[in-house]
């Protein structure tokens, strides 16, 4: 008897999660910071992120879908617009999905801060700690929240297919979780890229990451977080 390699296939109890970062957001500027909601930065969707979106949906119409989620944040509830409409469905706001919290550099500050290589996000760098930022979130409290998340998308959707629309940091520290990697080694998905993984009760297990061939006929973006 031969036996061919098999093809992969759901473990059952398993949820199989989408992680989809947001379209491009709107452009930071000092002298017109980013309205707060919750104390975090909220832009709206530049018109290359509404094109992402568009994109997004067209990849993942045809896919068996139980549910959509995103954030409190507009750019991820934009983003995720066209692939419920495509799919005729609501999108729930999952209360611990939101971007990582950039303390006072929110409103776009983190931004300008970033371009302008600063101290201190030189050392948020070295140590892998956004907390490093004055009042930004440690690693603890992101164990902690998307730990939760993580938890109830699994128990309430058994033996299905999800998408969640989420933020940059998110998608980095979750795959850390999932792969025990430094903090920051999966920062940079590119905006409207999907990973996939697989939420079982043996832990988090990572099919992909940062899967862009949807985005293809769009021109690239730098694919920086928020």
């Amino acid at each position: 008897m031969a036996y061919r390699q098999p093809r992969f296939s759901r473990p059952p109890g398993a949820t199989e999660l989408l992680l989809v970062r947001h379209g491009e957001s709107r452009a930071a500027d000092p002298a017109h910071p980013f309205p707060l909601v919750d104390g975090q930065g909220d832009p709206e969707l530049h018109p290359a992120g509404r094109a992402q979106a568009e994109a997004v949906a067209a990849r993942l119409k045809h896919l068996p879908l139980a549910a959509l989620y995103a954030t409190k944040l507009q750019r991820t509830r934009e983003t995720a617009a066209p692939t419920a409409a495509a799919l005729g469905c609501d999108v729930e706001v999952d209360p611990d999905l939101h971007e990582v919290h950039l303390g006072a550099w929110e409103g776009g500050l983190f931004r300008q801060k970033v371009a302008e290589l600063d101290p201190v996000y030189l050392e948020m760098q070295r140590q892998q700690r956004w907390d490093v930022i004055p009042g930004g979130e440690s690693p603890e409290a992101l164990d902690a929240r998307l730990g939760r998340a993580l938890a109830r998308l699994h128990r309430t959707h058994p033996d299905t297919m999800i998408a969640a629309f989420v933020h940059g940091g998110v998608i980095a520290h979750v795959l850390h979780m999932a792969t025990g990697s430094q903090r920051f080694a999966f920062t940079g998905a590119e905006n409207g890229s999907i990973s996939q993984l697989l939420l079982t009760p043996e832990g988090i297990k990572v099919r992909s990451f940062n899967d862009v061939n949807h985005l293809a006929h769009l021109e690239a973006g730098d694919g920086r977080m928020t």
